[in-house]
Parts: C-alpha cells; structure tokens; sequence
C-alpha cells in the first residue's frame, strides 16, 4: 500500500469516527429521580439528569396517572447551572403508577425523547 494511499484510509476513517462522534452527541436520560421503575413516597418533583446540557424552553417533563391525567405543575425548569438537570413540580400524588414523558432539545439543537415509569407507595 503507497503512502499516499494509507493517508487516504485514514482520512476517510478519521471523518467516519468524527461523523459518529456527532451522532451521539444527544441529551439521553442518564438518572432520574424517582429512579426509573422505582417505587417511592409520594415526590413532590420530577427530576431528570441528562447526558449533555438541555435548553429548559425547548424540553419538556409531563408525568401522568394511569388514567393519562396530568399531574405535573407545568413548570419545568433547570435544575444545576451546568444544565445537565430538568425538573417539574407534582401535585399531591395518591398511591399508583406513574407515568414520566420527556422531551430534550439539548445545547446544540439534537432532541430526544423517552418514557419511563415509577409507582408511589400507599
């Protein structure tokens, strides 16, 4: 194989390992409180850790009963001034399962989204 050829190989390889590095620069849920699966008291918030910092205006945490009510306040916020963390204040919960529907648009305008669920105690 000639010089010019192996510099060639890598190059192109170099650009596939920049590409996929660029592909998984997303804002996935890394830990959540209450945890995912978790049965718990009954938590005042919804709090999410994201993988990379999130923009609180374009992402959303709605957590519903089993019956698909909302019982989240609304009033999602940043929770750590690195803004790696979300949160959503909760009405009074009554025991049961609980559902956590998020939405991230992280800092550099990837969005993801997922589901997880946890269950208050009676």
């Amino acid at each position: 194989m000639s010089k010019s050829t192996l510099l060639a190989a890598t190059a192109v390889l170099f650009g596939v390992v920049i590409a996929a590095s660029d592909v998984e620069a997303h804002a996935f849920l890394r830990s959540a409180s209450p945890p995912v699966g978790s049965t718990v008291p009954a938590p005042k918030a919804v709090d999410i850790t994201f993988s990379e910092g999130v923009e609180p205006a374009f992402s959303s945490i709605v957590v519903q009963d089993a019956k698909g009510q909302r019982v989240d306040t609304g009033d999602v916020h940043s929770a750590s001034s690195d803004g790696l963390r979300l949160e959503v204040g909760l009405k009074s919960l009554a025991p049961g399962t609980y559902t956590v529907i998020w939405h991230a648009t992280s800092v550099d305008t990837h969005k993801t989204e997922g589901r997880y669920v946890f269950t208050v105690q009676p």
